[in-house]
């Protein structure tokens, strides 16, 4: 008797402790996924110049590769709730990782189009991903949005930080040149694909679906005030985020900062992000409404860029940390958005895909329009006060965003 209720107590002990390495599995694999979404963009940025001599691209056509995924991202993404919802989430999270994959590989190879066709199929897969991980996650951790939001932020933004600062070393100290650096991001795709694998296996096989949020409302969310609201408040933040990533070395070398001073001040501000994007999904998850959040996020940027704005070395330096602040507020409470003002995990994918379209639509437009104002001012003032009402803005939309209410068509 004693030994059949041993064996009973291990089988019992077998079944509680499949759910919890499914759950553990889930989160390794979101941590990978993220950690995908940022490094094959930002390794581009310190080899720019090498890939343009090496190809003899000109420089508005070099400064496109950082564009073309931009835009890949503002076309796809409102479309890619529906493929989610068609084929189910998790086979296209790992379809666009494999297209990630091929995509990183086929950049590396030599020609200016395997380039562009690698970029364009990275863009697109990315964009998938950005707009699928806030529905992952409240779909499998309704009550751990903040924590796991937190999680995957921090992994996405570290690993681009970390792509940034090695792309150089690994193409001149190892000698593996642009190609290899670029290359070597698809070893970090193909082990995500071994873990999404592992992970889509076994969510078939519990048989795990959605089926328990069909009685959620379907709403057209493009008419919904909250929903652009949401919307306005991502495209702004990636509006300013992306604009500085591009310019901000230029700014600080005419202000008098030497190459290497500017490129160190810009790894900073990237780095001084990561603490906040796991602090501010926290603390927003555990608010009733994230009002506070929303007016440090646009003080933080009005009084960082002003800063910048007035040109001393100290004050430029202190800039760049509150900017890299209201950042990861900026963009961790964007995130948490998509999840804190939806009702199911579809809601969620479409407002991620609503909002992240806009978005990075701005985003690429961004950096051109500020360009342009310097060229016609030959001043970075005007361009710099135009960041400033972005920051305004933000605050106005943030305001409504920030609400504790559900989106709704009104």
């Amino acid at each position: 008797m004693n030994l059949q209720q041993a064996r009973l107590d291990q089988q019992q002990l077998g079944t509680n402790a499949e759910p919890i390495k499914r759950m553990w599995l889930l989160i390794i694999g979101i941590i990978f996924i993220a950690a995908n979404l940022r490094a094959p963009l930002t390794s581009i940025g310190p080899l720019i110049t090498s890939i343009r001599d090496s190809l003899g691209l000109s420089n508005t056509v070099a400064g496109t590769i950082t564009t073309v995924p931009l835009l890949a991202f503002a076309l796809l993404s409102p479309f890619v709730p529906k493929l989610s919802k068609r084929f189910g989430m998790e086979l296209v999270l790992l379809t666009s990782l494999l297209v990630l994959t091929v995509g990183i590989i086929l950049r590396s190879l030599a020609g200016v189009g395997a380039l562009f066709a690698g970029t364009i199929l990275l863009g697109l897969s990315i964009a998938v991903c950005n707009v699928l991980l806030p529905s992952l996650i409240k779909q499998n951790f309704p009550q751990k949005i903040g924590v796991m939001t937190g999680v995957y932020t921090v992994s996405m933004n570290l690993c681009g930080a970390i792509a940034s600062g090695v792309s150089i070393p690994i193409s001149s100290s190892l000698g593996l040149g642009w190609k290899g650096a670029l290359g070597c991001w698809g070893i970090l795709s193909f082990l995500t694909i071994l873990i999404w694998t592992q992970q889509f296996n076994n969510r078939r096989k519990a048989g795990q679906t959605e089926n328990n949020e069909h009685h959620t409302r379907s709403i057209n969310l493009w008419r919904s005030r909250i929903a652009w609201k949401v919307t306005l408040f991502m495209g702004l933040q990636s509006f300013i985020y992306y604009t500085l990533i591009t310019w901000l070395p230029e700014i600080l070398q005419q202000q008098g900062l030497n190459s290497n001073s500017a490129g160190w001040l810009l790894s900073l501000m990237q780095f001084v992000i990561l603490p906040f994007t796991f602090i501010v999904p926290i603390l927003a998850g555990r608010m009733k409404n994230q009002r506070l959040l929303v007016i440090i996020t646009s003080v933080l940027f009005t009084a960082g860029i002003s800063g910048i704005l007035n040109g001393s070395t100290i004050l430029s330096l202190l800039g760049v940390i509150l900017v890299g602040i209201g950042g990861g507020f900026a963009f961790s409470l964007a995130m948490m958005f998509f999840s804190l003002r939806t009702q199911s995990s579809q809601q969620a994918a479409e407002l991620s895909g609503m909002a992240q379209s806009v978005g990075y639509l701005l985003a690429a437009v961004g950096p051109t329009m500020f360009g342009l104002l310097h060229d016609v001012t030959s001043s970075w003032t005007i361009p710099l006060l135009m960041l400033i009402v972005a920051s305004i803005l933000i605050l106005i939309f943030g305001m409504d965003a920030g609400k504790n209410e559900y989106v709704s068509v009104e």
